[in-house]
């Protein structure tokens, strides 16, 4: 496994839990190090003690040596990162391509190379044609798997998977890789095998139609709001509808996170190129992007129009509960607009708070909930964290200057918050 991020850990430790020999290869020395001390550079439930079990029975090893690991392997994982490029917005392949040409120099015997990252349309072409630069005697065939984990709840995505999808263009990667996922045949999970290219688009379109269902209810939303219709509703009605679905339909401050929008970005750059362009992509990256801010606006509304001044506490900066990933989180906009606007933000998250200190300056930081709202001027739930969820609104209102909550989640009822004297806004909800 070539990389030991989120993607390359969760999944080498669950191939590991199968019973697979894994080595996790990192080029941070320190984080192998740490690895091998048991430490996980993440948060992701269960994770540690997965890492713990596996790497105690000896199935799951960690080191910065790639050549000896990939000599060894019948199959090697690329699952390193492809961030956003500076400049243009396609995804950045150095390091796959990097990877790539590591793995030439050191395979021996017929291995199957998989791009576990999310990677552009025609990439595996490209790593296929760099390892016979490298390699013209290598035997090998390139192969496309691409994940498909939610944060939060990866373990049970992998075990437990609606989908694995295999994109080859060598037969005999196909006995390899049903072999690889054997384990999960009980589960009956579906293992779908299609060309490389088509593998590799249905990573993008599944990621990119997921984030426009949630800008659709987000517009929705605001729309619920001038009209007076409840968007909880909404989403339950047409939810229920078998052809739409319940799922991705909660109106929020917008997506975030390591994949949707790198991933809605990279897709638009390529179809772009392709003289093909996903215009309804293209629109819902503009309105996630606009619509951050616009919740900034709303707790400044909220707290009666002038910020300046004010303490404003923000409960939650993760892009979503159950991580610490903070990567297009939309707390990082809603905190910018508030400051912006001249508040004094204090910010609490019950694990983000050490990766939020890298992505937001001028915030101040609390040890919980309470001590956030402490003479706070309006209290901000951005992130629908369990500990939020049944607060005390007593004491809360007790200790704010001003009885103000926006929910930007809609974790609570009007009614019970306004019951207990408070100033309240949600998402769609007159």
């Amino acid at each position: 496994m070539i990389g030991s991020g989120y993607v390359g850990l969760v999944s080498g430790a669950c191939f590991a839990d199968f019973g697979h020999d894994v080595v996790c290869v990192d080029k941070v020395e320190a984080k192998v190090n740490a690895l091998k001390r048991g430490e996980i550079p993440i948060f992701e439930p269960g994770l540690d003690q997965l890492v713990s079990s596996n790497a105690k029975s000896g199935r799951l090893t960690f080191t910065t040596d790639l050549e000896g690991p990939v000599a060894d392997a019948d199959v090697v994982f690329i699952a390193v990162g492809t961030p956003s490029r500076r400049g243009d917005g396609h995804a950045d392949l150095g390091y796959v391509y990097a990877a790539a040409r590591e793995i030439a120099r050191a395979m021996k015997g017929f291995t199957v190379v998989v791009t576990k990252s999310t990677v552009p349309v025609g990439t595996g072409d490209e790593v296929e044609r760099i390892i016979r630069e490298e390699r013209p005697d290598a035997d090998f065939a390139v192969v496309s798997n691409p994940e498909f984990l939610r944060e939060g709840a990866a373990i049970d995505d992998f075990k437990r998977p609606d989908r694995i999808v295999v994109g080859i263009e060598d037969e005999r990667a196909r006995g390899v890789m049903t072999e690889v996922y054997r384990p999960l045949y009980l589960n009956q999970a579906p293992l779908m095998f299609t060309e490389r290219r088509t593998s590799e688009l249905i990573k993008y379109a599944a990621n990119a139609f997921l984030a426009m269902k949630i800008t659709f209810i987000n517009e929705m939303a605001d729309l619920c709001e001038k009209v007076g219709a409840n968007v909880q509703d909404v989403s339950r009605g047409i939810g229920l509808d078998g052809r739409i679905g319940a799922k991705f339909l909660h109106a929020g401050p917008g997506y975030g996170g390591s994949c949707f929008p790198k991933d809605t970005l990279a897709l638009a750059k390529t179809a772009q190129d392709y003289d093909s362009p996903v215009r309804l992509i293209e629109t819902t990256i503009a309105i996630n992007d606009n619509r951050k801010r616009a919740m900034g606006r709303k707790v400044i509304t909220a707290a009666g129009g002038d910020v300046r001044g004010k303490k404003i506490a923000v409960l939650g900066l993760t892009f979503k509960p159950n991580t610490d990933d903070m990567r297009d989180s939309p707390a990082i906009a809603v905190v910018q607009t508030l400051k912006d606007a001249g508040a004094i933000v204090m910010g609490y998250d019950p694990e983000g708070m050490e990766n939020a200190k890298q992505v937001i300056d001028g915030m101040e930081y609390a040890t919980g909930p309470y001590e956030a709202a402490k003479d706070a001027d309006a209290v901000v739930i951005v992130t629908e964290w369990n500990q939020f969820r049944a607060l005390d609104l007593d004491r809360l209102k007790s200790i704010m200057t001003a009885p103000v909550l926006v929910d930007l989640r809609n974790i609570y009822r009007r009614d019970e918050v306004e019951a207990h004297g408070f100033s309240y806004s949600s998402i769609g909800r007159a």
